[in-house]
């Protein structure tokens, strides 16, 4: 965490805890559907968190995590198809011609191992892909043109095999979970908060790892990986690990993603979305952890009203606020606070110090008429 906000950590607790409170007493206030809508949006900042991990504190820039993402959003999507296709085949199969279930969805009717491979899979997906990279020296620009290229593989993979994955429609069709209905009330309110405590859970998990030797390491790879290695540390190990952990946070992000939109398709994984996930850590401030949630809600609830108040005109928004971001915000929301706070900080101590030696020039005074 920034020294800034070391030094006021009370008052920044202080202000979270009324954030959080607020939170958690949303669904006494908003409509089941804007509640649906802030419970998504807080799934995507789990995401945008572990992708600040990597890229904030690793120096790893991604463009790849839509492909995490839908992994995620695959593996609960398909756990959802089959309890409601019941015994027999999901209906795009049926239409492609399958007249049994493939072997590798036959884990999928059982939620536990739904929702295991669904972050096993990303998590071990980034390490692989990780271990390979890292372990040669593959950083900067010659990273990110890979995660792309993994992204064209995967859209392209699941746009053609449609008879296991729907095609360009993905996976949907589902109304329940568990027996209950997930656009109902009392449904929508529970994934809420559970899409809420998974947050404030990888908030702190990610937090304690920054603020940890693993974080300090990682840190100092980002700014010098020669200098990491010769003190004895193995930089691609520490990348390896937080990229498999981001992984891992982007495949969760993705099923509760499902569960709150009721679909998942290979558009959503594919290159515009990994970079609207990059934009969201921009604009709220890499390297921050708080930046990222703040960045991801606000632009996607941005996105939203625009969207609705104007349907073509969402894209020049995210070019212009991507030219803003570059130009004028180079550290994000998070950052311009800190810059704000520091000048106030320093006003403070200037005002403090005249103050001072206006008293003593007073005082000084005084004792010279006495003598």
């Amino acid at each position: 965490m920034p020294a800034l906000l070391k030094t006021g950590s009370l008052k920044t607790r202080i202000v979270w805890a009324v954030v959080l409170i607020l939170m958690c007493l949303a669904p006494l206030v908003s409509t089941e559907f804007r509640l649906s809508l802030l419970a998504k949006f807080l799934a995507l900042a789990i995401l945008a968190i572990g992708l600040d991990l990597i890229w904030g504190y690793g120096g790893v820039l991604s463009l790849g995590h839509g492909v995490f993402f839908g992994l995620g959003g695959y593996a609960m999507a398909m756990y959802l198809k089959l309890q409601a296709s019941g015994a027999a085949i999901p209906d795009f199969m049926g239409w492609s011609g399958l007249s049994g279930l493939p072997w590798f969805w036959e884990p999928f009717r059982f939620f536990p191992a739904a929702l295991f491979l669904g972050i096993a899979i990303p998590a071990l997906l980034a390490f692989v892909l990780g271990w390979f990279t890292f372990r040669n020296r593959i950083t900067g620009v010659y990273f990110t043109i890979l995660t792309q290229a993994l992204v064209l593989i995967a859209v392209t993979l699941f746009v053609g095999k449609q008879e296991w994955t729907g095609g360009t429609n993905g996976i949907t069709g589902y109304q329940a979970i568990f027996g209950f209905t997930l656009h109902s009330a009392g449904t929508t309110i529970v994934l809420y908060y559970i899409t809420l405590a998974i947050l404030v859970l990888a908030y702190l998990l990610c937090r304690r790892m920054v603020n940890s030797r693993f974080g300090q390491v990682l840190e100092a790879a980002r700014d010098g990986e020669n200098r990491v290695r010769f003190l004895g540390y193995d930089p691609a190990g520490y990348k390896t690990l937080a990229f498999a952990l981001s992984g891992a946070l982007a495949g969760m992000a993705g099923m509760l993603f499902v569960l709150q939109v009721g679909i998942i398709s290979p558009s959503m994984m594919g290159i515009v979305p990994s970079i609207e996930m990059v934009l969201w850590v921009a604009l709220g401030g890499r390297g921050t952890l708080i930046g990222a949630i703040i960045g991801a809600v606000m632009l996607n609830a941005a996105k939203t009203g625009i969207s609705e108040a104007y349907p073509e005109g969402w894209l020049f928004v995210v070019g212009g606020l991507f030219v803003t971001v570059v130009l004028f915000m180079p550290n994000g929301i998070v950052g311009v606070y800190q810059s704000i706070a520091r000048i106030l900080q320093r006003r403070g101590e200037s005002s403090h110090v005249q103050t001072a030696s206006e008293k003593q020039k007073v005082f000084g005074a005084s004792g010279d008429t006495g003598r």
